[in-house]
């Protein structure tokens, strides 16, 4: 008879998980026995954060969950910012844990991993975290984590296995998948949000990170209204390249506010209109005048930031189509002319913290057209959330918006193009925040994935050291000494390249698409800005 351990593995792939990431260690090592022979892919970070990047990035370019193996006590506290990323941008990640024996649990003896109490330490990362009693309650367990996946607001699930229950007999586990659908909208509820686009003079609409999954009636819905669409970063390529209604992420500035305060009719898709997409400035200056209908697939997020005149809690993509059949006629409203006026008032690629990167994107662009682009928090990355175009959702996303932590766009970068192997990955980070998850390059290696890590090193932290500078501190803890990059990359058996110009960018990026691993370009930021 097979044990509990084994059992989770057979659930696991009939729920639809091809891969995990994790660190096989003592208090983990049962999950490791069946896992050779079924069927899923593994793959070993070097660190656990990296572990939760990893599935963090998968998740996102591929709209499928991942699952982490993490020990208990230090893997779990070591994962815990990587489940903060990903809560903050409704990511679905599955974390199973080990912990320690049921009768040893909350009396702090001291034994090894001991936390005083895992399951509430990572509850507050979660959308829940539930310690596993018996073998038998694995289906349900899991059947909930995949019920939060689909028809919910997704975020991680952390389920932690007791020592002593993973190792227990267990029969049979009929993997039943229930098949599970998010809310739908009431028809007078459609029809109430149809009647105020219908009569809107300026509307406006919002797109967030809950449309990618419904891009092509999203994008529909926006010309059908013709009305200008702001993005957030997540959902950045919903439109396409160079929609005549896309004004991208522009909430934070002058010209896009003015815009959102005169629209009479504000319809957001899949948004929770937060501050790192709105209001930037911090200054509170986003501002809606006219009726908000406000469509999202969790209630709570329906109250939360900006009150709603009409809220529908369903699916982006169902209330979508739902309005078009509401709305048979295109209306003619001068978008895409209101569009050109604010792109012309925004004058976004002349601003002084956007200019000195825009050739520098151009090249990632028009080297790798297809690509993915997953960024860490860095001055390109910054620039790029107002003016980089994709063409498909699921393509741009980073770790600059939401819980903005450091390290993430190597790893993220890594599980994108372990999900999406036929397309190009560019890691896009900066030369401080890649030495927060520097050892995953190992990974890369060690999984031969052709990936492009792009690093725009300005020795340092250079968007803290600008920021210092805005508010006449002294700059301090910004200098930061790196090491060199190229001679590392080759002494991980990985290609390196210092480049400093846009045709030896552009060669480089080219070239790496026939790598047999990472290929690192150490971007001389100093030569480049000159």
């Amino acid at each position: 008879m097979s044990n509990c351990a084994q059992r989770l593995l057979d659930l696991l792939v009939a729920h639809g998980i091809e891969t995990v990431f994790g660190i096989p260690g003592v208090h983990t090592v049962e999950l490791y026995r069946g896992l050779p022979d079924s069927g899923l892919k593994h793959v070993t970070p070097r660190h656990e954060q990296g572990a939760g990047f990893m599935a963090d990035g998968y998740a996102r370019a591929t709209g499928k969950p991942a699952a982490c193996f993490i020990i208990s006590g230090p893997g779990m506290t070591n994962i815990a910012t990587a489940m903060g990323q990903a809560l903050a941008d409704s990511v679905p990640m599955l974390v199973i844990s080990s912990v320690n024996r049921r009768d040893t649990l909350g009396r702090g003896q001291g034994r090894l991993h001991e936390l005083p109490d895992q399951q509430r330490t990572l509850s507050g990362v979660s959308v829940f975290s539930h310690t596993l009693q018996t073998p038998e309650a694995l289906p349900e367990v899991l059947g909930r984590a995949f019920a939060v996946f689909k028809s919910a607001r997704p975020g991680p699930v952390h389920i932690e296995i007791p020592l002593d229950v993973m190792p227990q007999a267990c029969p049979a586990l009929v993997p039943k998948v229930t098949e599970v659908f998010p809310p739908t909208a009431p028809d007078a509820a459609l029809a109430w949000a149809a009647d105020w686009l219908a009569d809107a003079e300026r509307p406006l609409v919002l797109l967030g990170g809950g449309c990618a999954a419904a891009g092509d009636a999203v994008r529909t819905l926006v010309e059908r209204l013709d009305a200008p669409a702001m993005t957030t970063i997540n959902a950045k390529g919903v439109l396409g390249c160079d929609h005549p209604l896309d004004l991208g992420a522009c909430a934070s500035l002058p010209a896009g506010r003015e815009l959102a305060r005169h629209a009479d009719v504000v319809l957001a898709l899949g948004t929770e209109l937060g501050e790192t997409d709105y209001d930037l400035t911090f200054d509170g200056g986003f501002h809606l005048e006219g009726r908000l209908i406000r469509v999202d697939i969790d209630a709570q997020q329906l109250a939360r930031n900006q009150a709603a005149d009409l809220a529908l809690l369903a699916d982006v993509g169902e209330v979508a189509l739902g309005l078009l059949e509401r709305l048979p006629h295109q209306a003619s409203r001068e978008g895409a002319a209101r569009v050109a006026d604010t792109r012309a008032a925004l004058a976004l690629r002349d601003a002084d913290d956007v200019a000195p990167y825009a050739d520098f994107l151009d090249t990632l662009r028009e080297a790798l057209p297809d690509a993915t682009i997953v960024g860490d928090s860095t001055g390109p990355v910054y620039a790029g959330n107002f003016i980089a175009e994709m063409p498909a959702p699921r393509r741009w996303f980073n770790a600059a918006t939401g819980y903005g932590t450091l390290g993430y766009g190597l790893p993220a970068a890594l599980g994108a193009a372990l999900g999406v192997p036929e397309r190009p990955v560019i890691a896009l980070v900066g030369d401080g925040g890649l030495m927060f998850t520097l050892a995953e390059i190992a990974t890369a290696r060690e999984a031969g994935v052709p990936l492009a890590i792009v690093i725009w090193n300005n020795a340092g932290y250079g968007e803290i050291r600008r920021y210092m500078d805005a508010q006449d501190v002294p700059r301090l803890g910004v200098d930061l000494a790196a090491p060199d990059f190229v001679t590392l990359a080759r002494s991980m058996d990985c290609h390196g390249v210092r480049v400093s110009t846009r045709a030896a960018l552009h060669q480089a990026l080219q070239a790496s698409r026939q790598a047999q691993g990472p290929t690192l370009i150490d971007v001389e930021a100093d030569r480049w800005s000159a």
